[in-house]
């Protein structure tokens, strides 16, 4: 799929997006208590990689190896 390309996001990219974008609605759906929902956040988070990797943003290594940003393991 995304083996070899010419150039990709950063993980400090990903993670701001994912921060900024992403977050803000799993916050209002999954955590009306104010209560972090780790599972929602990382699978949120695994959910928004593969998008990246599918749309050719990210390679394949970037995929099987990035860590879970800070916000997914509060």
């Amino acid at each position: 799929m995304a083996s070899q390309l010419d150039t990709v996001m950063t993980h400090s990219e990903a993670t701001e997006m994912f921060t900024n974008e992403i977050l803000p609605t799993i916050t209002q759906y999954f955590e009306p208590d104010g209560e972090p929902d780790i599972v929602a956040r990382s699978e949120g988070w695994s959910n928004w990689i593969d998008e990246l990797h599918t749309d050719e943003l990210i390679s394949d290594w970037q995929v099987a190896n990035w860590e879970h940003p800070p916000c997914c393991n509060d």
